[in-house]
């Protein structure tokens, strides 16, 4: 099944939905089945998704450069915060137009063949992929997207509305997913275990709930609590991590793709500098050592540097990723464990939970060294470490930071994350073109402009300017 992606990704196109009911009874294809394989269908909608994720647009191009894991070593007006409306487009086009309709294609046939895993695993699914428009945009179409026959211009849902939608969501997915129940296949996360996505979903109700920890508490304790009444289970260790692992060229990882032909982005200096200073074992996996030897080995490059000043530093002189993410079969994580050990720590911190937010904020970063390998004494050294100990009076600024590193890689949640907890402290280079600020937001598709017109103008009215300065509900403070 890994193996096909191309056949798989062709039938995806064949039987993705047309713009409207009419294009869908006269553009039909003689050729192509009409009734859709859930497998294969399954497959490439996650495939599609993923690659979207920890692509080149909305990772490598953005998000990684807010969060400032890496930076630009060439063409940098990206690092300088120089986008266009049509900078964004990626995100939306592929989330709405082929994730999305395939997911609910498959929750379509989960109900017509009396399989509630596909119908799980597909909200499950569904449900991350809404989420990372919401994170990213803010008002987004939620509760008409995907309904082509019924809505041509989707209204766009209040970013409340819709994380309170998608723990309704994901709480439906959990009930859905039954380990007895009948198998599904295509599943190339968890290769169909169904325990696993259960504590899948679960984990994304806890990292929902704290999105809106700060705007609307008592909902994210209810939702906590629901999930401690009904005995679920999180992740219990690094095997329950969700990632995509890549196969060899030509379905590699998107990092590994793009350094094939193009070399454009290094580390960045704040993320070496932060490795460095907590002699952080991490930093040989997350850069690569220089071409031409020096001093340091490791040197990140300044955000925000403009094209000059990056030529004068030199592609051999600064330091790529690291190897491991260079490979083409590296994993692209959606939701590590070390992630969600340091949910529930937050959680704890918030009151929200009773556990020890102290024990769980080591157990996290020890999950996040584990995962690469680390042996057990360079974690007992490291956990050692004044610099490293956790801080009950600014919780946001322990586990903020150790969070933003074991995030390193994934741009999206990396950036999201710093934007909701405000650590680490970032500061952007006199060259960005934002007074000073980091984009706290991706602005509107251009498209929305002219084909959902009505519907962005609300949305605009109701959020604010559709700029990358405009704060989105959650972001508080």
């Amino acid at each position: 099944m890994k193996n096909n992606f191309i056949y798989i990704l062709i039938l995806f196109a064949v039987l993705s939905g047309s713009c409207s009911k009419e294009l869908d009874e006269v553009n039909i294809n003689p050729n192509a089945t009409e009734n859709a394989q859930p497998d294969y269908l399954l497959t490439a909608a996650i495939k599609n998704t993923t690659d979207a994720y920890w692509g080149t647009t909305n990772n490598m191009n953005s998000s990684l450069l807010f969060a400032q894991h890496w930076a630009k070593i060439q063409y940098t007006e990206e690092d300088r915060f120089i986008y266009s409306n049509s900078s964004f487009t990626s995100l939306w086009s592929t989330l709405y137009s082929q994730s999305i309709n395939g997911f609910n294609k498959i929750i379509e046939i989960g109900n017509s063949t009396s399989n509630s895993n596909y119908i799980g695993v597909a909200l499950t699914l569904r449900s991350w992929s809404f989420l990372l428009l919401t994170d990213a945009y803010g008002d987004i179409p939620y509760t008409q997207a995907g309904k082509l026959n019924e809505f041509i211009t989707p209204k766009y849902d209040k970013q409340r509305d819709v994380y309170f939608g998608l723990l309704d969501d994901l709480k439906a997915a959990k009930i859905a997913l039954d380990p007895a129940g009948k198998s599904i296949a295509g599943d190339i996360i968890y290769n169909g275990n169904i325990t696993r996505w259960k504590k899948f979903a679960n984990a994304l109700r806890l990292r929902i709930a704290l999105r809106i920890a700060d705007k609307e508490p008592a909902k994210a304790k209810q939702v906590l609590d629901e999930i401690k009444a009904d005995g679920d289970a999180y992740f219990s260790d690094n095997t329950d991590i969700a990632q995509l692992i890549y196969q060899i060229s030509p379905q590699q990882n998107p990092v590994s793709a793009q350094f094939d032909t193009r070399d454009d982005y290094r580390i960045s200096k704040t993320i070496v500098d932060k490795l460095f200073t907590l002699n952080d074992p991490r930093l040989p996996i997350f850069a690569s050592k220089t071409q031409t030897a020096t001093p340091e080995e490791y040197v990140g490059v300044p955000n925000g540097l403009t094209n000059s000043e990056a030529s004068n530093l030199g592609f051999a002189k600064t330091s790529k990723p690291g190897v491991y993410f260079l490979a083409p079969q590296s994993p692209a994580v959606i939701y590590s464990y070390a992630e969600l050990l340091f949910n529930r720590a937050e959680a704890a911190a918030r009151g929200l939970t009773t556990e020890d937010a102290s024990l769980l904020y080591r157990q996290a970063i020890t999950a996040s060294l584990k995962q690469y390998g680390i042996s057990d004494a360079l974690v007992t050294n490291y956990l050692s470490q004044s610099a490293v100990q956790y801080d009950a009076t600014n919780y946001k600024k322990s586990i903020g930071e150790q969070k933003w590193i074991s995030l390193f890689g994934q741009g999206l949640e990396a950036w999201t994350e710093q934007r909701r907890l405000d650590y680490p402290k970032l500061t952007v280079s006199v060259n960005t073109v934002l007074n000073g600020q980091i984009p706290v937001r991706f602005i509107y598709p251009g498209t929305e402009q002219s084909l959902n017109a009505q519907s962005y103008r609300d949305a605009v009215a109701s959020q604010g300017a559709d700029l990358l300065t405009t704060k989105l509900w959650f972001d508080a403070f």
